[in-house]
């Protein structure tokens, strides 16, 4: 065997022809729930990596009905760089929260107060 034929998936290695092993879903759903997105954190993590100015970050929770929104609160001199050129940075951290919500089946929206 040639030196890319090893390096090829399934090309004549020991688990050619040989059937996967069952997959255990208990496991996985252990292990996902160890994972429980922490929303908030997330939003002020990402914040404070976008400031010069991270201690003026400040997140709050509020339920409005079935939603949950997070106000995100900073420096005035960094409101610019949360929001970005025609708010393309907001619009990115709003999608990435609302992607971890779904994850936990939840509503969630970011406002920029």
């Amino acid at each position: 065997m040639t030196d890319e034929a090893a390096l090829r998936p399934g090309a004549g290695g020991q688990d050619a022809g040989q059937p996967a092993e069952p997959i255990d879903d208990d496991d996985d759903d252990q292990y996902l729930d160890e994972l429980e997105p922490d929303l908030k954190g997330l939003v002020e993590y990402v914040a404070k990596a976008l400031v010069d100015k991270p201690e003026g970050v400040k997140v709050d929770e509020v339920q409005d009905g079935n939603t949950t929104v997070y106000e995100l609160e900073v420096a005035d001199e960094d409101v610019g760089k949360v929001i970005g050129r025609q708010g393309r940075v907001v619009r990115g951290v709003r999608a990435l929260v609302k992607a971890a919500a779904t994850r936990k089946g939840i509503r969630v929206d970011l406002d920029v107060v």
